[in-house]
């Protein structure tokens, strides 16, 4: 399922939603104008390979420089291929204007960081001895689906299902929508840890570490009640026609 657009139009312009979308974009060109050699050395340096820092005798061997802890922050600006930037950013654009929206800009910034942090932390202790780069915005993200999850759960998010090449539209409510998408992160992420190999080349632990954290730590970035706008009966959940304008519940 490809979800299309939510049905919560967010109070105000999002703003830092929308700088995030550009850096990553801005990066992933910088990355895609190198020569292979280089963008090679550049994805090692600065993605999270995780026996960097539990076996640092092998990474000095190998040239990585010592105390380096900046790939923790500059994974999450990085991506493998058009599909996996377009794939994050898209995510980024739907749920992250109502999210930033709750916070505010700089609270979403840091909110956004920590995620992407926890996220590789995760894929830290689950990967330990892996010598692969881990790469993407995904961790972040999920930290920020995760906020949508608990905050705007009567949202209804518009997928497309393209079933034998004919394109589906339908809506979904956002709990569900989430949750499924949480639930396939999870079964996923345990097979893998089944398997020797690694998993398609998708971190399904990152992304279960950056929603575990975004469920907790939105509610400490949130504005208070006074500075949100209530949302009007007609953008979700169910309106009462006959519902009187004074003392009744529209929805």
């Amino acid at each position: 399922m490809i979800p299309i657009k939510d049905t919560i139009p967010s109070r105000n312009p999002a703003i830092m939603t929308y700088t995030l979308i550009i850096v990553n974009v801005v990066v992933f060109f910088f990355q895609v104008a190198m020569p292979d050699d280089v963008l090679e050395q550049f994805v090692h340096l600065f993605g999270i390979v995780p026996a960097r820092y539990t076996h640092p005798e092998w990474a000095e061997r190998v040239g990585f420089p010592g105390g380096d802890y900046l790939p923790f922050l500059t994974h999450m600006f990085l991506h493998g291929g058009w599909l996996h930037i377009i794939s994050n950013m898209w995510s980024l654009w739907i749920f992250g204007d109502n999210v930033e929206d709750r916070m505010g800009p700089f609270r979403f910034l840091a909110f956004y960081l920590l995620c992407g942090v926890a996220a590789a932390m995760t894929h830290l202790f689950i990967s330990a001895d892996s010598t692969v780069p881990t790469l993407g915005a995904s961790g972040a993200i999920a930290g920020v689906l995760a906020a949508y999850f608990l905050w705007f759960p009567h949202s209804r998010i518009i997928v497309l299902l393209p079933i034998l090449f004919l394109p589906f539209f339908f809506e979904l409510p956002a709990f569900f929508y989430l949750g499924f998408w949480f639930a396939g992160q999870f079964f996923s992420g345990t097979a893998s840890l089944l398997t020797p190999q690694e998993s398609g080349g998708i971190a399904f632990w990152a992304h279960i570490g950056g929603f575990m954290a975004g469920g907790v730590l939105c509610w400490f970035f949130q504005q208070s009640r006074r500075m949100r706008r209530r949302f009007e009966p007609d953008e979700y959940g169910i309106e009462v026609p006959w519902a009187s304008r004074r003392g009744l519940p529209r929805y």
